[in-house]
């Protein structure tokens, strides 16, 4: 059952991810329509459990909440979970996001709102210059979700991960609070 509101933009609801949401998480990454394009690799329900409890990041549900929702822990009828948000590191270095989003709300926008609610909660919570993000060469969707929310592309890591079958680049993306800001 998600947990608790944290943001909430018109259409979309950052909730905490709870223990009890792990095997939503674990249905999504079993499609490969999300597992290849994140490089996720296939975990069982175990394993995502102990991700969960080892991940020292902040991590968001994100969910279509009915008018009604609670904002507390909502009935999961009122509730409709889409995918997660991470943010890594924030407490300690420049943090990183890592999203996804269920295949069939993939193109109506709700991935833009939600990480913008992420990149407003990491700089009114966090006290860092920036925030970053790493997509593969072949995540189109990604790296325009990324170049229209302000992110610039900072590098190439050239081979970098066995994703389907082959070795692929990984480019680094990055958001400086001024450019946020500034984009307002």
């Amino acid at each position: 059952m998600p947990g608790a509101r944290i943001e909430s933009g018109e259409r979309v609801t950052l909730r905490t991810l709870e223990h009890e949401d792990i095997p939503f998480v674990q249905r999504a990454y079993a499609n490969p329509e999300i597992r290849y394009p994140g490089g996720v690799p296939l975990r069982n329900q175990e394993q995502l459990e102990d991700w969960h409890e080892e991940n020292s990041g902040d991590q968001f549900l994100v969910c279509l909440d009915e008018d009604h929702a609670d904002p507390g822990q909502p009935n999961e009828d009122d509730v409709r979970p889409i995918g997660a948000i991470s943010l890594k590191d924030a407490d300690w270095r420049r943090p990183e996001l890592s999203y996804w989003l269920v295949p069939e709300v993939h193109g109506e926008g709700y991935g833009q709102e939600a990480v913008s609610l992420v990149i407003e909660y990491v700089f009114r919570v966090y006290a860092t210059p920036a925030v970053g993000a790493r997509v593969y060469d072949f995540n189109d969707a990604s790296r325009g979700l990324l170049k229209s929310l302000g992110f610039t592309k900072e590098g190439c890591m050239r081979k970098d991960r066995f994703v389907d079958g082959e070795y692929r680049d990984t480019f680094q993306y990055g958001l400086l609070r001024q450019e946020w800001q500034n984009r307002k």
